[in-house]
C-alpha cells in the first residue's frame, strides 16, 4: 500500500494525497493487528521464500513468473502447499515457479475478448475496482500504462495478489484492500476505470457509475463487465432472493438498461462490445476453489436457467467516454 504513495511526485496525487494517506494508514493498523482470515492468509504470504524468478511473461493465458528450475523440486511442493492455503483461487490462471494455479475462470477467455478493444494503456493512470488477485491488472500491465490500482476488500483475494506480486515486483501495479467507496474522490484523476463483475452487487449503480465517471479526466474510458439480460427492451431484473445462489445481486440490466445507466451517468460513445454466455468451460469447480461453481448455479434440467430460474448468467462489455 504505502509503494502506491511513495510514487506522489510521479503521479501527481494532490489534494487527495492527505486523505489517501490516512486511509493507508488506518488499514496498515488493522492489517498489522489482524485477526481471523486476514490474519491467516498474512501468515501464509509471510512464510513465502524471496524466489528471484528467471523469467516472466503477462502475455500468456497464464500469469507466468519464474520456471521450475529456478527452485529445488521440495521447495516447488512446499510453494504448492502454500498456494493451496490462499484458496479460493477464482481469477487466473498463474504458473509460479512450475505450480499451476488452476483458477476457477479461465479469466484469459474475458481478456481476449476484450483486448482488441480497449482503448490505450500505455502511459495511462487505470483505476480495476474489485481487482481480486490481480490477474487483470497483470495482464494490463504487459501494455506499459504509468500504473494500475487496484481495489480489493476481500482477504483471500488481496493476499493472493500479494503472493503473487512478491514474486513478480511489478513496479507499475498497486492494490489497496478497499471497497471503491472508500477511495477519496480523486476527480478527473484516472485515464482509465476497470469495473467488472462489480456492479451488480450494488444496492444504487447509477450512483456507483456517476462516481466512476467523475474520477475519470475529460475523455477518460470506462470498461464495464456486468450480468445482463440479453434483450433491449429497457428492463432490469431484480432478483427476489438469491442469482445463481448469490445473495448479494440486485440489478441485472438488459442492454438498453445498461447504455441508460451510462448515459444518466453522464457518460457518451457508449459501445457494447461484448455478449457472452458464461460457459461450463470459461467457469468451473477445480482443485483451487473447494466450493460450487457455475455447474451448481445453474437447473440441472436446464442450463439456460439458474437454480432459481433466472435466465442463466450472460456477461456484457460496455466501453463509454467521459
Amino acid at each position: 500500500m504505502e509503494r502506491f504513495l511513495k510514487q506522489n511526485e510521479k503521479f501527481r496525487l494532490g489534494q487527495w494525497y492527505e486523505e489517501l494517506s490516512a486511509i493507508i494508514s488506518e488499514k496498515r493498523i488493522f492489517l498489522d493487528q489482524a485477526k481471523g482470515n486476514y490474519q491467516r492468509f498474512k501468515s501464509v504470504v509471510e512464510s513465502l521464500e524471496d524466489y528471484v524468478p528467471s523469467k516472466v511473461d503477462l502475455r500468456g493465458n497464464h500469469v507466468c513468473v519464474g520456471d521450475e528450475a529456478d527452485i529445488l523440486p521440495e521447495e516447488k511442493e512446499r510453494l504448492r502447499e502454500q498456494l493451496v492455503q490462499l484458496c479460493p483461487w477464482r481469477k487466473g490462471p498463474f504458473n509460479l515457479f512450475g505450480v499451476e494455479v488452476d483458477t476457477e475462470w479461465q479469466s484469459w477467455m474475458k481478456w481476449d475478448r476484450l483486448l482488441p478493444h480497449l482503448p490505450e494503456l500505455q502511459g495511462r493512470r487505470i483505476l480495476d475496482i474489485g481487482s481480486s488477485n490481480g490477474y487483470y491488472m497483470f495482464r494490463m500491465a504487459a501494455e506499459n500504462p504509468l500504473f494500475v490500482l487496484g481495489l480489493e476488500p476481500q482477504s483471500s483475494f488481496y493476499y493472493q495478489y500479494l503472493a503473487v506480486q512478491k514474486f513478480l515486483g511489478q513496479a507499475n501495479v498497486f492494490c489497496l484492500p478497499i471497497p471503491h467507496d472508500q477511495l477519496p474522490g480523486m476527480d478527473q484523476y484516472f485515464d482509465l476505470v476497470f469495473c467488472m463483475g462489480v456492479l451488480y452487487h450494488r444496492k444504487s449503480p447509477i450512483e456507483m457509475l456517476k462516481n466512476i465517471h467523475d474520477s475519470l479526466k475529460k475523455g477518460g474510458h470506462i470498461v464495464l463487465e456486468n450480468l445482463v439480460i440479453d434483450s433491449k427492451e429497457n428492463l432490469c431484473l431484480f432478483p427476489r432472493n438469491r442469482y445463481g445462489k448469490m445473495r448479494n445481486v440486485y440489478f441485472i440490466p438488459d442492454l438498453l438498461a445498461m447504455e441508460s445507466w451510462l448515459a444518466r451517468a453522464g457518460f457518451s460513445e457508449i459501445r457494447c462490445v461484448d455478449v457472452a454466455k458464461t460457459s461450463l468451460e470459461e467457469q468451473r469447480r477445480t482443485d483451487w476453489i473447494q466450493t460450487e461453481s457455475l455447474e451448481d448455479f445453474l437447473d440441472p434440467n436446464d442450463p439456460n436457467r439458474t437454480i432459481e430460474g433466472y435466465p442463466a448468467p450472460i456477461r456484457a462489455v460496455f466501453i463509454a467516454r467521459a
